[in-house]
């Protein structure tokens, strides 16, 4: 063939095809070896030749990885892994221009100097290396290769205003977080991407990227090496890197060699500075973009003709220095370092006593640091494999096992998760070792399962961390001007393409709090136009839903279920207030009308119904003159007034008219004209949130809880406890209706000559005795508190003494215990009497003598308090009951409005001093009266007696 042994340079700036013009070539031939200087890279390559020729012919070899099939034609290594004397027929060594990196340089080196192929070598990489490589390699040819498409400076940017499908380069680790922080939040993320990732976590972020779920991309220089993404624009941050020694100024053939990602195949890219980096100098830039760089004058070089006889030989070969002037001794590097140190130790000088051992010490020395530790632990643990494989041939499994299971956890964040994976290459290197260890197909999955592991929670941490999906996906769909879906839940939160972006609240979006600047505005802007169809599909099921579904709060509230959809506010009318909905401008006009109408409709309907007895009045054309306006007096004060604030106008009322108003259901009490229907639960509440809005209030007060006779007595807005059915008497607010029937008892009692608190006066208040002093001190009645021996009922007494049983009073009580032991009473033989004694014994010394006074330690009578209450006509308090607004307090003074109905002075003429003397009563009808009041709770049963009788 023409082709033949040929050696080619393959030369030219970035985005001209070498890399794939090279895969080309080499699946042109039965057998191939391609060199890259990324594992990355490297799996990259891989995948598209495995995807041409499948992967039975395809070997994958690093550091870290190895895959290689039984008929294996096409190897994919990295540079330091490619193996040597197999015989292919083509070789190709990609970024041949690292020959002059301090690190690797040397190994890139050696590959150009003595890897050859039996028909074909290409070396492919930057102009600059032309004319070393004519001086070294005097067969070469060389091909040019032209850029596809057009590279331009352009200037600085913020990163805020950097440009879609972006790459902002950074040279260390705390640089690359936080620029990916500052595009989470402003642009909805970025992926990462650094040398050190694995190859699955860096894949995983490149996929974020290239698929679109991001549009930038964070990385270090490593993406200058080959890899090809779909990148517009790169940035630098920063122009300085730290190369493992000190930081200095990245060269202008680097420089360019990171700008060149941008613009793939025929589309033109862009390069810039943001943040802290300076402008490039017009030099520079125009140097990058015309491709002209100093040519590379020196490669880093070190002898591959080492000698295992002895430690000291081997270090020597290494430090041996070149003789060609194009070519520069290496510095120093990791293994070399650990071989000297090693070489010093004891035990090493004593197992290096033959070529074997060297060879196998130079080995176990050139496990990469990946842990990045110090020298000194990193040389403590070669020496520990070291020490195994020497004595026993192997690395124990049962030490392996135990440091692999230190690594295998995937909690913690990035930076621990990155040094697990740091640590975890040491070991798939040392797996990948042949005969180190015992079962290699074992320890190697072992290894790469850990490794797989770290690797997904590393890329899930990394884009929980600086990629906002949400945001990200609703800027591509907004970009995309795509119908965007919205999804909302039982509970109202709200997805949009899956992602939770807030929640629905009636008619509403709240939006999510941990949102803000940009990311608030897209996520803004997105929800609301997804969430069109759902709020009209809302209004239409709100509409039609039942008034059960509707509710309104003790602040005037209008809720749907959980939802606030609106609130009421004051109108023309107490009785007829409006409504303001709760509806997002982007719900549209048709969906505010809707919600509106619907609020009103329930208002009214809930106030027709809960106030139905009170309208019906103003609606009965029966009434007429003066009924039919305390009518409209009754509906003004929605159904309660104070009989202060209307005495004169009750007074004024006919028995007619007050009876056609008692059909409506009109009570007419000694202290309020009330309606008792409306005293019940539910229409108290609305009547309290009616009132509050007609008082144009801010806060409104509470309805008190139902069931409650009394309740204490705070501050409280002027007509609260009117409003609430109450009113304050003391410390306490008593419910108006027990407050009537309270009157009622009053109404048989002296209230001028005194009487005392009957059992049933408390049982209705449900008060103490002091608490029912108060609440009768706020009625306008002077409460005189006294104190006597309380004296026990004679059944009580009789109950307490022991062995006594009580006597019957009646005759039905004997019949009832004649019945209940089953004899008659039948008198017995009286015993005969006990003789007298002779003589009366003397005293005994524990019998009391006749006339010794009463032990004094003896118990005293326990004493009773009571109170006795007399009208206080004249003795009118002058402050209203502490912590309370009076009530009522427009009309008439007490005095003037009358005292209660009393006996008057008490028969048999005035009464004497107060006697001490226990009292017994005795039931005894009440005053018979003509007429029975129609307002009495018990007026129907009193009717049906009195028809009986």
């Amino acid at each position: 063939m023409a082709d033949q042994s040929r050696i080619l340079a393959v030369l030219g700036p970035t985005n001209t095809g070498k890399t794939h013009y090279a895969i080309e070539r080499m699946l042109g031939y039965r057998t191939g070896v391609i060199g890259l200087p990324l594992r990355l890279l490297a799996r990259e390559v891989y995948d598209k030749i495995v995807a041409a020729r499948g992967p039975s012919v395809v070997a994958l070899v690093t550091g870290e990885e190895r895959i290689v099939p039984p008929r294996v034609k096409y190897w994919v290594c990295t540079v330091e892994a490619m193996p040597e004397g197999i015989g292919a027929d083509f070789v190709a060594i990609d970024e041949i221009q690292l020959c002059a990196d301090p690190e690797r340089g040397h190994v890139f080196t050696d590959r150009l100097l003595r890897m050859r192929g039996l028909r074909e070598t290409q070396f492919l990489g930057a102009s600059t290396m032309r004319s070393v490589i004519a001086s070294l390699v005097p067969e070469v040819e060389f091909v040019p290769r032209q850029r596809m498409s057009d590279l331009v400076y352009s200037g600085s940017k913020k990163i805020i205003r950097m440009p879609e499908r972006s790459a902002i380069v950074g040279f260390s680790v705390d640089n690359v977080y936080a620029i990916a922080e500052v595009l989470r939040r402003q642009k909805g993320g970025a992926a990462v991407v650094m040398g050190a990732l694995s190859p699955r976590t860096r894949n995983a972020q490149v996929d974020l990227y290239q698929n679109g779920d991001v549009d930038y991309l964070v990385a270090t220089d490593a993406i200058g090496m080959g890899l090809n993404l779909d990148i517009d624009h790169v940035a630098f941050s920063s122009l300085t890197k730290f190369d493992g020694r000190r930081m200095r100024q990245l060269m202008p053939n680097e420089l360019a060699q990171i700008a060149g990602r941008a613009g793939r195949g025929m589309s033109h890219g862009t390069f810039g500075v943001t943040g802290e980096a300076p402008e490039l100098t017009p030099e520079i830039a125009e140097a990058i973009m015309e491709h002209r760089f100093a040519p590379i004058r020196k490669l880093e070089w070190r002898n591959a003709a080492l000698q295992m006889g002895s430690t000291g030989a081997l270090i020597a070969s290494l430090e041996q220095k070149p003789a060609d002037e194009l070519l520069a001794r290496a510095r120093d590097s990791d293994d070399l370092t650990a071989l000297r140190t090693l070489s010093d130790a004891p035990d090493i000088r004593a197992r290096t006593t033959n070529g074997n051992a060297v060879k196998l010490l130079w080995d176990v020395c050139r496990i990469p640091d990946f842990r990045g530790i110090s020298q000194a632990e990193h040389a403590s643990l070669l020496e520990t494999i070291f020490c195994d494989m020497h004595e026993l041939g192997r690395i124990p499994d049962d030490w392996l096992a135990r440091q692999i299971e230190r690594i295998d956890r995937t909690d913690g964040d990035i930076d621990t998760l990155s040094k697990r994976l740091a640590y975890i290459r040491t070991w798939t290197y040392v797996a990948q070792r042949k005969g180190w260890v015992d079962d290699e197909t074992h320890w190697r999955g072992a290894t790469r399962a850990v490794e797989d592991r770290l690797s997904d929670a590393l890329h899930g941490a990394l884009t929980q961390r600086f990629v906002d999906r949400r945001t990200s996906v609703l800027l591509r769909r907004l970009k995309q001007k795509e119908a965007i879906v919205a999804e909302v839940n039982d509970t109202g939160d709200v997805t949009v393409e899956g992602e939770f972006v807030g929640r629905l609240d009636g008619f509403r979006f709240v939006q999510d709090k941990s949102a803000s600047g940009q990311e608030a505005k897209t996520l803004s802007q997105a929800s609301l136009q997804a969430l069109a169809p759902h709020f009209n599909l809302r209004a239409d099921r709100f509409y039609n839903a039942p008034d059960t579904e509707i509710d309104f709060t003790e602040q005037g509230g209008l809720m749907w279920g959980k939802d606030a959809v609106g609130k009421l506010i004051p109108g023309a009318d107490p009785m007829k207030p409006g409504v303001k909905v709760f509806v997002d401008d982007e719900a549209g006009a048709d969906v505010m009308q809707k919600v509106e109408r619907r609020l009103q409709h329930y208002i009214d309907r809930k106030i027709a119904t809960q106030f139905e007895p009170l309208l019906n009045v103003s609606r009965d054309e029966t009434l007429t003159g003066l009924a039919r306006g305390f009518g409209f007096r009754m509906v003004e004060n929605m159904g309660i007034i104070p009989r202060g604030d209307v005495a004169d106008e009750v007074k004024s009322l006919e028995q007619d008219a007050r009876g056609a108003l008692r059909k409506h259901g009109v009570r007419f009490g000694q202290f309020t004209i009330f309606m008792p229907l409306l005293l019940k639960p539910a229409p108290t509440r609305l009547r309290l949130v009616l009132w509050g809005l007609a008082s144009n209030m801010d806060d409104f007060p509470e309805a008190p809880p139902p069931g409650l006779v009394t309740v204490p007595a705070t501050t409280m807005p002027q007509g609260y406890y009117t409003m609430a059915g109450y009113r304050a008497a003391g410390s306490r607010a008593i419910r108006i209706d027990m407050l009537e029937r309270l009157a009622d008892m009053l109404r048989a009692e002296d209230s001028r000559g005194g009487f005392e608190a009957k059992a049933d006066m408390l049982s209705i208040t449900g008060m103490t005795l002091e608490q029912f002093a108060d609440l009768m001190e706020g009625l306008g009645y002077k409460a005189e508190r006294g104190e006597r021996e309380k004296v026990k009922p004679v059944d009580q007494i009789m109950q307490e003494a022991p062995g006594v049983e009580p006597t019957p009073e009646t005759v039905e009580d004997v019949v009832e215990q004649i019945e209940a032991e089953g004899i008659a009473p039948i008198a017995e033989m009286p015993e005969p009497d006990a003789e007298i004694p002779a003589a009366i014994p003397e005293m005994s010394e524990t019998e009391v003598a006749p006339g010794t006074p009463a032990d004094p330690i003896a118990p005293s009578v326990e004493p009773e308090i009571f109170y006795t209450f007399t009208w206080a006509a004249r003795a009118r308090r002058s402050a209203p009951p502490a912590g309370a607004r009076p009530e009522g307090g427009r009309g008439k003074p007490q005095e003037e409005r009358g005292k209660p109905r009393g006996k008057g002075k008490p028969k048999g003429g005035e009464r004497g001093p107060k006697s001490n003397e226990p009292k017994s009563y005795a039931a005894k009808p009440a005053p018979k009266k003509d007429r029975i009041d129609p307002d009495n709770p018990f007026a129907a049963a009193l009717m049906g007696l009195k028809k009986d009788k």
